[in-house]
């Protein structure tokens, strides 16, 4: 018997029908002998349809009241899908994240899990109950209702596998496992079978939408047993088979990888780049202007700064395209002044794509690679970043798709490695 942690995003609980499916495969592992806590989303849409709610009554929402909005979405769906169990005769119990003692920090919207006090969970399973937990939100130490940002739902489900101990962390959704690229841009990309842990963060991290960045922090950090699979599958499906679908993700010591130099291509339209003309070249000054950016709870992403020319240089960096406009008027209001920036650019019209592998290690030419695919596809690069078993580059939107195909394609990405 072992403790099985099931995760379900927004479509795979996106109506009763999809919840009924849900517990349906829920019942055939629980069936099985195996201890069963399952972490939902909202359904599809819904936390969308809150955040606007909250905007028409208030323009900017309150963070706090934000969250205890946002947070209604998925109590809807854990009483749900207890009744659907029930229905199917399984012993069953539903809790919001404060309930089951989900401790998080006071960043409201943004909050990052602390503790979790699994004691309440560990009960309920010793006597043979499924337990439904409300993924995306906690409660800070003062009681207030917090939520993890969105794909909050993915780190709550890793976060209770990590305290529980489970043998695996299930994380079911509307893709079957993770692809060298977006099938819907490359028909010809592939289903990987394993990814490292370090792939995965990086792919995450760079755009690729199947798992939140956090919950593969947290997985890579608690060594918790992460497979990605379709919740869109015949709920009756032998639990052997269904058990070794999708993609694990893994370390690279743990098993025999695939041999490819690259394991993927990801890529964000969700970027915006803003520049800093002729800032003072001396020391404290990229704190400065980073600085009032952090104290604006604004993450930042690239980072280049110009060689020097006459005591002056530029400073590029790259933000969410949603916090863009948030960081022009931080920058406008309290750094430009302070430094005696000329003047502050920004383009809200770019994107990120990435190469992905650690297979980079140890072979010399993929940027080159890289470079030369895109001029010769006319694509100009606007930044470039590298790590160990990565490289981005910044270009306009608009090439983002013509980008990823020649990419894939130049890569070789659409074979199965020897």
């Amino acid at each position: 018997m072992a403790l099985i942690v099931h995760k379900y995003g927004g479509t795979s609980v996106g109506n009763a029908e999809r919840i009924r499916n849900v517990a349906r495969r829920i019942a055939k592992w629980s069936r099985a002998g195996h201890q069963i806590v399952v972490v939902v989303s909202a359904m599809s849409g819904e936390t969308n349809r809150l955040i606007a709610l909250a905007k028409e009554v208030q323009p900017n929402p309150d963070p706090r009241e934000l969250d205890v909005v946002a947070s209604t979405g998925e109590q809807v769906t854990i009483g749900l899908l207890a009744m659907a169990l029930k229905e199917l005769g399984l012993k069953a119990k539903s809790y919001t994240g404060p309930q089951v003692h989900v401790l998080t920090d006071s960043a409201f919207t943004k909050a990052r899990i602390v503790d979790i006090d699994e004691k309440k969970i560990r009960a309920d399973l010793a006597v043979g109950t499924v337990v439904v937990v409300a993924g995306f939100q906690g409660a800070d130490e003062h009681g207030n209702i917090t939520t993890l940002g969105r794909g909050g739902s993915d780190t709550s489900a890793v976060a209770l596998a990590a305290a529980l101990k489970a043998d695996e962390c299930l994380i079911y959704t509307d893709v079957d496992g993770v692809y060298t690229t977006d099938p819907r841009i490359v028909p010809e990309a592939r289903r990987l079978n394993t990814v490292t842990f370090e792939e995965m963060l990086e792919m995450a991290s760079l755009g690729s939408k199947v798992l939140q960045i956090r919950s593969v922090e947290f997985a890579g950090k608690y060594k918790v047993k992460l497979r990605v699979l379709s919740s869109l599958t015949d709920a009756d499906l032998p639990l052997a088979q269904e058990a070794n679908s999708g993609t694990l993700i893994t370390f690279e010591e743990d098993t025999q990888m695939e041999k490819a130099v690259i394991s993927g291509i990801a890529f964000s339209r969700d970027e915006a780049k803003i520049t800093l003309t002729r800032v003072p070249d001396r020391p404290g000054i990229a704190y400065k202007i980073l600085g009032a950016i952090a104290d604006a709870n604004i993450d930042v992403d690239m980072i280049v700064q110009n060689i020097s020319v006459e005591g002056t240089t530029d400073f590029s960096f790259t933000v969410h395209r949603n916090e863009y406009q948030k960081a022009m008027d931080v920058l406008e209001s309290t750094v430009k002044g302070l430094i005696g920036a000329k003047q502050i650019v920004g383009d809200p019209k770019i994107c990120k794509v990435s190469i992905v592998g650690i297979g980079m290690r140890s072979h010399v030419g993929v940027a080159s690679l890289m470079f030369r695919t895109l001029s010769e596809e006319g694509i100009n690069i606007q930044m470039i970043s590298t790590s160990e078993i990565k490289t981005s580059v910044v270009v306009e939107d608009k090439y983002m798709e013509l980008a990823v195909r020649a990419l894939h394609k130049a890569f070789g990405l659409e074979q199965v490695p020897a």
